[in-house]
């Protein structure tokens, strides 16, 4: 296909991702975020080997390998009682069945990989402090109208455009209806600590996984190993008010008091807490005319099957390929996106649910949940989702 003028709404991972993608096929993109500067705090992200092979393909492997761990397995626990209930196997069988790692990573380690390439590429233009107002779709092009920090308003064409801009899509509102995404019941409390300060029994290369019926909490190595990243579920009927707050940890600690002395420990160590709530949104419309919508634009994901990052770069990834290896127009190739990723993107949503619901079950079903983890093994544990870890897209 000819070489087309694109505009991407959004410089977070899935954004900056399809910006890379696309340029490097040629395209001119216009890369407009809403922020006037890129600061991540306290946040870690997974990138399975559906993630990782399209970050490496683009070269960002070496970079990459610098910041990030690769965890050696997941060790599942008891909340209370500190006591094993499985495996799951990371590492070097995730690499060998797969052909790509599976790696952790600081959010502001990968974005700033990305924004080092996005910047380097002289047919990208990067907009900043520009909140969109509406996005548009005709027979013959796509309209894009933003607003500056100052009031003033410019409206811009292009062939395409590509709401990357998150949970609380502007492009989706255009594409679709206004329906907010769902509250779904779960705050998340995320915090990084120095890997110096964690309990002994938990600074190791692995993934920490803690059940428990009231909420569940995940920890795991970043920054190179230097940090670790912890996050812990909580059940609260009200979501946090905006779009992240401050979290105090004696309310923290007070909800995971009866928790095991060796998590007690890790969860007191943290000084600042932020608090996020959880959301998810059915998949309605991936595109529309001249118009598509990437990973929570399209279709927030909770975070029980780590996948939120990974359903961005995927979908980075297969427009770009699409545009490249499909000769018909626009609308018609946006369409081909939009069947290919509809089904996937609303099974990733369907398990996610589910591992909340299995990650927080009552006895009766926790006794069958960690018999059948015991029963599979790590090996079994990670070949549950080969559907999941062995996405490709066309070479």
């Amino acid at each position: 296909m000819q070489n087309l003028s694109i505009a991407v709404v959004g410089a977070g991972i899935g954004g900056l991702t399809a910006t890379l993608a696309l340029a490097r096929q040629g395209h001119a993109v216009t890369l407009i975020e809403r922020r006037t500067g890129f600061s991540e705090v306290g946040a870690g992200l997974q990138l399975s080997p559906n993630a990782s092979r399209v970050l490496i393909k683009l070269g960002l492997g070496p970079a990459l390998r610098r910041v990030a761990t690769e965890p050696k397995r997941v060790v599942v626990r008891a909340i209370r009682s500190g006591k094993p209930i499985g495996e799951v196997a990371l590492g070097a069988f995730m690499r060998e069945r797969f052909e790509a790692p599976y790696w952790v990573v600081h959010r502001a380690d990968l974005q700033t990989i990305l924004l080092d390439a996005v910047r380097s590429e002289p047919s990208i233009r990067l907009v900043m402090g520009r909140t969109v107002e509406s996005a548009e779709s005709s027979a013959s092009q796509a309209s894009l109208t933003w607003v500056s920090a100052s009031g003033a308003q410019e409206t811009v064409t292009a062939d395409m455009i590509v709401g990357a801009d998150g949970v609380w899509s502007k492009v989706r509102q255009q594409l679709v209806d206004r329906t907010p995404p769902t509250y779904r019941g779960y705050v998340a409390w995320r915090a990084t600590l120095e890997r110096s300060a964690a309990p002994v029994e938990l600074a190791g290369d692995e993934t920490g996984l803690w059940l428990g019926s009231q909420g569940h909490v995940v920890h795991y190595p970043i920054a190179g190993g230097r940090l670790v990243n912890v996050v812990a579920i909580e059940r609260n009927p009200a979501p946090v008010e905006g779009w992240a707050a401050p979290g105090h940890r004696e309310d923290l600690i007070a909800r995971y008091a009866s928790a095991a002395p060796a998590l007690r420990d890790l969860l007191y160590q943290p000084q600042e807490w932020l608090r996020w709530s959880l959301f998810d949104h059915p998949v309605e419309r991936l595109a529309k005319g001249r118009i598509a919508l990437l990973g929570d634009a399209a279709h927030p994901v909770l975070p029980f099957l780590a996948q939120g990052a990974a359903m961005a770069i995927e979908e980075a990834a297969t427009l770009a390929s699409l545009l490249r290896d499909t000769p018909t127009g626009i609308p018609q190739i946006l369409s081909i996106y939009e069947r290919e990723r509809f089904g996937r993107a609303t099974r990733v949503q369907k398990e996610a649910r589910t591992n909340g619901r299995i990650y927080h079950a009552g006895p009766l079903v926790a006794f069958g949940r960690d018999r059948v983890m015991r029963h599979l093994g790590p090996e079994g544990m990670t070949k549950r989702y080969d559907w999941l870890y062995g996405f490709r897209t066309p070479d």
